[in-house]
């Protein structure tokens, strides 16, 4: 920054993050002079006789600087740890303070990013009140959030607010094609939010905001290693120059000689971001993403290796290969204070190629066994347009969106011969001639979304949207229908209308309330619909939602308190059921509720101590559901804990500045493993530690999972063929490295 006669010419930029902070107030002291920093973080000021300036920011420790002492170009303001009212983007699409968001979400920031040095994201994911991802090892995974833990098209992933994936093509492994180290923040909304993202956002969204260029010149790079021969180096580059702001980052990460055989992997995520500030008011955004994957398969192991810790894998030769591209144009124009347009351009492509263990079947020949190896790939082209009005009135304003995305999908299964040992391991196999399914899908999804908000009442916020959507399949069958090859080439289509009400009500002394009642839905999936040759009519599963919830921040901004309080009911779900001949078919029959209580803490005991615990308790239950010609009528859902919760007390002395030290306990409660309610896993507590130190621009850290080097599953399920249980990562310790460069501007 310069100081010339008192005026004041610099940028205000995020100290975790280096990027603008536009908005930031920067004001005098002694005479009431003041102005704000624009998209840039630019700011100009007349300072007059003043010998002393305030720089501030929602969400960030105020700084108080001398005139004479402001030489930098660039003032950095450091994020406040326990932040209440975080700016977030996921409720409306749009900027917002939590406190005005009527729903149950929840952020994690760049500084816990920073923080935990996360190897995947379930590590950083599973810190939020409510959710439980799934690790299945080597960044695979499920996911439950107000759901069991499951397979099912109930959760949402988006990055920047776009879909990873194509509507009726869902992949329960979708994360696999996120690119950490381009992640700047996460945020989580808990329960439906399809009446903005429409189908599949039932349980919940989950979207990953990508970097934006910093202000200065800035490159990052970092290393680090496992006991278990896990490897990974990540990198950044990033600036500004005039209008124009760039990023690029990555990672590649392999893993050989893990405790379990067969268990190696690799992955390569690039992506790229530019943006334009053509001026003031106008802004393009470009951005790129290309993932390149492939991993050994493991399965489960039956209760007789698990328990004798026998981490040989029963699959030797399986195996997921991703490759996934996709690229985004935005721009993005303020017309006035009161209007905005936002206008985005996609294309997403996606292949999952793969020799799936849970294909492979045992025959009346203990040596023979049958598989498949298949590939599941689509393109998309798609367009979102949302315009933004405030009006002089109530302060209402209101969100109207399009969309349309069209994508070409295809899937083909070849049929493979195994050979199996005496000792019941999976040893290698044989390509045939037959193919199992040959098929390609038209998938067209078009809808329209509104939101409306005013404040009728003084401190209340009433919050109502609506979304419809309209799902064409056009299915295309290469092969002869039958039993194995699917269904015969048809055309179907299903329209959904979701809504949502919310209302909030904020007291002073940062005390909140809120209630909502929201709507998601779920439309068959390509592989429920077609794959068999009675395709009954299906309809989309529909789950309605009502919840009440409220946030209280504590004396002296030492952190805040949030809980959240619903019940969902799902009808028309779609089950697999027995028919009179034998055969199964998909029918919508199921009917389930989900009841619970969410809540997150953060406390700074002192200065230098931050606690935060999160967690919840709830009851997942069958109301009406038939699988396979069994009746589970009033049963507990299996797969489902009713006690989740992730706590955690962090160090950071003021005597050591730039050390950190954290401790954490993750708990998941028991649960039933079949539908029927006759077994049951006692679940698991799990201890980690974290420890690093970061020195000007050196940052160095070790990890250690699973202190007590324990004995878990991440899953346990089972069938008529017994019970099946996915290992948990044994104790595992990460040191890493990294550097950071950045210049002055």
């Amino acid at each position: 920054m310069q100081t010339h006669a008192q005026q004041l010419r610099g940028r205000v930029a995020d100290m975790q993050t280096r990027e603008a902070l536009p908005g930031a107030v920067i004001s005098t002291l002694n005479n009431n002079k003041g102005c704000a920093a624009d998209a840039q973080g630019l700011f100009g000021l007349d300072a007059g006789n003043a010998d002393s300036i305030k720089i501030s920011s929602v969400g960030y420790i105020t700084r108080k600087l001398p005139v004479t002492a402001v030489t930098q170009g660039i003032i950095y303001l450091e994020p406040v740890a326990a932040n209440l009212n975080e700016v977030i983007v996921s409720s409306s699409r749009d900027k917002q303070y939590r406190t005005d968001a009527p729903v149950a979400i929840s952020t994690i920031s760049p500084q816990t990013l920073q923080d935990t040095k996360a190897t995947t994201l379930d590590k950083v994911l599973n810190k939020v009140s409510g959710v439980y991802m799934v690790d299945l090892g080597n960044e695979q995974h499920t996911m439950a959030i107000r759901q069991p833990i499951g397979y099912k098209s109930l959760f949402l992933y988006l990055e920047d607010g776009i879909p990873i994936r194509t509507v009726g093509d869902f992949n329960h492994n979708a994360l696999i094609e996120i690119n950490m180290a381009a992640l700047r923040n996460i945020e989580v909304i808990r329960g439906p939010a399809s009446s903005l993202y429409g189908s599949e956002a039932v349980g919940g969204a989950v979207n990953f905001i990508t970097l934006l260029p910093t202000i200065a010149p800035t490159v990052k790079v970092q290393a680090e290693m496992s006991n278990w021969g896990y490897k990974r180096t990540d990198f950044s580059a990033s600036g500004t120059s005039g209008k124009w702001g760039a990023v690029v980052s990555g990672y590649y990460a392999n893993q050989s000689n893990g405790y379990m055989d067969h268990s190696d992997f690799h992955k390569l995520g690039l992506s790229l971001k530019t943006v334009y500030q053509a001026n003031a008011t106008t802004r393009w955004t470009n951005a790129a993403t290309l993932i390149n994957y492939n991993t050994d398969q493991t399965g489960g192991l039956d209760s007789a290796h698990f328990y004798s810790k026998d981490y040989r894998n029963f699959q030797t030769f399986t195996y997921r290969d991703v490759q996934a591209l996709r690229i985004r144009s935005t721009l993005d124009k303020q017309w006035n204070e009161d209007n905005s347009t936002s206008f985005t351009a996609f294309y997403r492509h996606s292949t999952i190629g793969q020799n799936p263990f849970y294909a492979i079947k045992n025959t009346a020949d203990p040596l023979r066994s049958t598989g498949q190896i298949n590939s599941d790939g689509f393109h998309s082209y798609g367009m979102i347009i949302q315009h933004k009005k405030r009006f002089n009135w109530k302060e209402a304003a209101l969100i109207a969106g399009v969309s349309a995305d069209y994508s070409p999908a295809t899937y083909y299964a070849g049929f493979i011969t195994v050979d199996r040992n005496a000792a019941g391991y999976y040893t290698s196999y044989q390509t045939t001639d037959s193919v199992l399914t040959d098929y390609k899908v038209g998938l067209l999804n078009t809808a329209a979304y509104t939101q409306f908000e005013m404040s009728p009442l003084h401190r209340m916020k009433m919050v109502a949207a609506l979304r419809y959507d309209r799902m064409d399949y056009d299915f295309v069958n290469h092969l002869t229908p039958s039993a194995y090859t699917g269904a015969p080439s048809e055309k179907n289509n299903f329209n959904a209308l979701t809504p949502k009400l919310g209302l909030i009500y904020s007291l002073e002394n940062q005390i909140g309330f809120y209630a909502n009642y929201s709507r998601g839905f779920a439309p068959p999936n390509i592989s429920e619909l077609y794959q068999g040759v009675k395709v009954p009519v299906l309809e989309p599963a529909t789950y309605n939602n009502y919840e009440v919830g409220g946030w209280f921040g504590f004396a002296g901004n030492k952190g805040y308190a949030d809980i959240s309080v619903y019940r969902m009911k799902g009808t028309n779900e779609i089950v697999s059921v027995r028919t009179q001949d034998g055969s199964y078919e998909n029918r919508n029959t199921g009917a389930t509720t989900h009841q619970g209580i969410e809540w997150n803490v953060k406390y700074n005991l002192c200065s230098s101590i931050l606690l935060r615990t999160s967690g919840t308790y709830a009851h997942h239950n069958f109301d009406a559901y038939t699988e396979k010609g069994k009746v589970y009528n009033d049963n507990r859902m299996n797969g489902a804990p009713q006690w989740i919760t992730n706590s955690e007390i962090t160090w950071k002395p003021l005597f050591l500045k730039g050390f950190r030290l954290g401790g954490e306990w993750q708990h998941i409660g028991s649960y039933y493993m079949d539908p029927a309610n006759t077994a049951m896993y006692g679940g698991y507590d799990l201890f980690n530690l974290r420890a690093g130190y970061a020195f000007k621009s050196i940052d160095c850290w070790i990890n250690c999972m699973n202190v007590g080097d324990q004995l878990y599953a991440t899953t346990a399920e089972k069938s008529a063929y017994g019970a099946t249980y996915r290992v948990g990562p044994r104790q595992t310790f990460n040191v890493g490295i990294g550097y950071t460069f950045t210049g002055k501007k």
